[in-house]
């Protein structure tokens, strides 16, 4: 048997001792908190040297690609190395190989089975409980599970150990490297309801009443038809609005169970409302195993000739593409981490977001469950060819079922998910070999859940020269939704040849936001269109820059870039320029004004694929006085006029042959330049730009200012540099240094610059465009203070109350 080196060193142990009475039911621990790592690799010749000294403690989620690396110099920055296996795909930061160890002891754990469960580590991790290798899984996306009770030891120390292998050119964007998702610890009676054992769907729904049918798998013995099950579903409010119990066979066949709700509350993006069933096994009157399941009740009908009706409405879904990252803390699924960026999506007009390319954290489709975001939950970005030499193309063949099989199963009672990928741009998507995969997961999705269409995210033949893009009409056949990147010109063609085909945009550049919306407004059967992206993340660096003169030969730019830069959304949570303009396309705005930066003389602007020209929402220019600068108003007025500092520069108007843009020039003079929308001539609307003065101040300002002192809990603090009259100073880069009291720890900072390589562990940061973000985390109930302190700079102060 594989067995683990007990490596010598003394670490705290965590307790899990409570009465018989108290494992009655099922217990599940989130076994977070107290784990050892050490970053490197071991053998069996470092085992005795190897002590206290040699490993840290941490908390998960824990990412260590974000850390500092040692050695800072040109070529090292904060946790970038020029030396990173993944390059500018990755961000520029280092894997490698590391280990977590966690002590732990159970008591009282005779008859009980013993489970742990990972949400997802990246990647290739091997288990060890007390040297007993329990297995391995590749997939750094993917949740899995191990069952414990063979080789737990009752009433003493365990020792549980978890390698992780982040080796070579694995991945196109920043995947992270470690236990970056949460740990539970369940502990079960042996009749017990299964890992992701209960299945709620709702076939029949009106306004007036709803089917809720549940399928209850269980695991247990010979003698299960002593127990029985009862199913209770409650409502926001926690009141028990339906109600069943079934006696169980004395099998493991599943048990199916049917309820009728009157005037059920419909979850949508606009009311996500939810209801949980509450699943008890009773043995004599006695609950030995309880199991809470959040779903919401909707309908979903999806046709070529009405579009996505969702509880008989029609819907459009105004999409983002998003990687698993969270910025400064790296790809760490930090709870309230997940639910803001689901926030800031909703903040800034998006009702719907793809998984891209995997299947996200358990905790963000929670929060897109709560909050009202519908989600294609995505489950590869490659199936037998390589999109580099050590990425998941090495397990495919060995692994697919299993991990769709846990995408599946762990997803498929949240009310957010509607749509199932199976892959995004696949390289053998139109040969044979691909055709049948395409079968083979199409088939593993709906032995699981036929209640949601699968999709596949398609482009052009670029890897396939010589390809037609009717090459791909056997390939989308095999789909009950075509997934369309980049491709909004074929919509109408492809619907002339294959009428019944629905289409959605699965991924899209900002600068044609216009085109795919007008597509998805016209035609039913386009579904929605989904931005590339909709956040900023970490790799893929340099995608959306801009240069001067020519897009020929325009290369990706190289380290210190570590940024994509084309999300809608900045890496710190702002509003970019593109959204601006997309606020207007989506009919949530009729007006907005940015001002182009001054582009040198005699040269011309280039802006990449997924880029976006450099814009500015401000209008503070020092040293382009007199200078042209160009003015884009984009506005759903038929006319707009220009004022600056008064005087009337001109009236345009603006439509859909202008893409509802307006575009004026402007000898640049500080002061307020005004756009103003006209209505029968007549002005009706107006925004405007102020020149900022010169830096001043700090401000600090906090997501929220009371919290629970739960651990783990965040707060995202914006720090801004203002003048003196209160304005932030757009072009300010300062560094600002923080100090933290109380019960809190700054736990990373950071700015949007794509260029602008620092530490994000420091508490200190630079400022890109008048702003950077400071994350804390709570550790204990009371006031914590945050101080922010910048050279010929007033300081700026917050408190946060952390409440029990």
């Amino acid at each position: 048997m594989k067995k683990l080196p007990l490596f010598v060193f003394t670490a705290a142990v965590l307790l899990l001792s409570m009465s018989p009475a108290a494992y009655a039911q099922r217990r599940e621990t989130l076994f977070d908190a107290g784990w050892k790592f050490f970053k490197g690799d071991m053998n069996d010749g470092e085992k005795e040297t190897l002590n206290d000294k040699d490993w840290r403690t941490i908390e998960l989620p824990h990412d260590w690609s974000i850390e500092d690396l040692p050695g800072q110099s040109d070529s090292v920055i904060g946790p970038f190395t020029i030396k990173s296996p993944g390059g500018s795909s990755t961000g520029h930061v280092a894997g490698g190989t590391a280990w977590y160890r966690k002590h732990f002891s159970l008591n009282n754990i005779a008859n009980k089975k013993v489970t742990i469960y990972f949400d997802g580590v990246y990647m290739n991790s091997d288990v060890w409980l007390n040297g007993h290798h329990l297995g391995n899984h590749p997939y750094g996306y993917t949740p899995f599970y191990f069952d414990l009770t063979p080789y737990l030891e009752q009433n003493s120390e365990n020792v549980l150990a978890v390698r992780v292998r982040n080796e070579g050119k694995n991945s196109r964007w920043y995947s992270g490297s470690g236990i970056y998702r949460h740990v539970w610890l369940t502990v079960t009676n042996p009749v017990h309801v299964q890992q992701w054992g209960v299945y709620i769907t709702t076939p029949d729904v009106s306004q007036k009443a709803a089917t809720v049918n549940l399928v209850t798998n269980f695991t247990g013995n010979s003698n299960m038809q002593a127990f029985k099950l009862r199913t209770r579903i409650l409502d926001a409010k926690n009141k028990v609005v339906a109600e069943k119990t079934a006696n169980i066979p004395g099998t493991e066949e599943p048990i199916n169970q049917a309820m009728q709700l009157s005037n059920p509350h419909l979850w949508s993006p606009e009311s996500p409302y939810l209801y949980h069933a509450e699943t008890d096994i009773l043995q004599n009157s006695q609950v030995i195993d309880h199991v809470v399941t959040s779903f919401g009740i909707r309908s979903i009908d999806i046709t070529a000739e009405k579009g996505f009706l969702l509880n008989g409405s029609p819907i459009k879904l105004r999409g983002g593409c998003v990687h698993h990252d969270n910025g400064p803390l790296g790809a760490a699924a930090y709870d309230r981490a997940e639910e803001r960026k689901v926030q800031l999506l909703k903040q800034n007009g998006f009702n719907a977001v793809r998984t891209s390319h995997n299947p996200p954290s358990q905790h963000f489709l929670d929060a897109c469950d709560r909050l009202g975001l519908i989600v294609i939950d995505e489950a590869f970005d490659q199936w037998e060819r390589p999109k580099n030499p050590e990425d998941y193309n090495l397990y495919f063949d060995s692994c697919w079922k299993k991990d769709m099989d846990a995408m599946v199963l762990r997803d498929r009672n949240h009310p957010s998910v509607v749509f199932w990928s199976i892959g995004n741009e696949i390289n053998e998507r139109a040969d044979s070999s691909g055709l049948a995969i395409t079968r083979k997961l199409y088939d593993a999705v709906k032995r699981l859940d036929t209640t949601r269409p699968v999709t596949e995210s398609l482009c052009h033949f670029f890897d396939h020269p010589g390809y037609k893009w009717d090459t791909t009409a056997a390939a989308y056949a095999l789909l009950d939704v075509g997934g369309y990147n980049y491709l909004w010109r074929q919509y109408e063609a492809d619907h002339a040849k294959y009428p019944d085909r629905i289409m959605m945009g699965t991924e899209s550049f900002a600068k044609e936001a216009f085109e795919n919306w007008q597509q998805v407004e016209k035609h039913p059967y386009v579904l929605g269109d989904f931005v590339w992206t909709a956040v900023d993340y970490l790799g893929e660096a340099g995608i959306a820059h801009t240069g001067l003169d020519s897009t020929r030969n325009f290369p990706l730019p190289k380290f210190p870039w570590f940024n994509s830069w084309c999300g809608d959304i900045d890496l710190i949570g702002g509003k970019k320029p593109q959204s601006y303009y997309r606020d207007v396309v989506w009919n949530r705005s009729k007006l907005e004004v940015l001002v182009h930066a001054p582009i040198p003389e005699g040269h011309k602007e280039a802006v990449s694929y997924w880029g976006w020209p450099e814009e500015r929402h401000s209008y503070t220019f020092p040293g382009a006085e007199g200078k042209p600068l160009l003015v884009n108003v984009y506005t759903r007025y038929e006319t707009v006029r220009l004022v600056l500092n008064g005087k009337i520069i001109g009236e345009q108007n603006a439509s859909a042959q202008t893409k509802l843009t307006a575009t004026f020039t402007v000898n640049y003079q500080p002061g307020v330049l005004k756009a103003i929308g006209l209505k029968n001539g007549k002005a009706v609307d107006s925004v405007e730009l102020k020149t900022a003065g010169k830096p001043a101040r700090i401000r600090l300002t906090a997501d929220r200012t009371r919290i629970q002192a739960t651990p783990g809990n965040l707060v995202y603090i914006t720090a801004e540099v203002l003048d003196e009259k209160g304005q932030l100073v757009p072009d300010a880069s300062n560094l600002l240094h923080f100090n933290i009291s109380g019960g809190g720890e700054i736990i990373a900072t950071g700015n949007a610059d794509p260029t602008g390589m620092e530490s994000m562990q420091q508490p200190k940061h630079k400022t890109f465009e008048g702003k950077c973000l400071i994350i804390v985390r709570s550790k204990k109930a009371g006031k914590i203070r945050l101080n922010a302190a910048g050279e010929n700079l007033q300081d700026g102060s917050v408190v946060i109350e952390a409440g029990n």
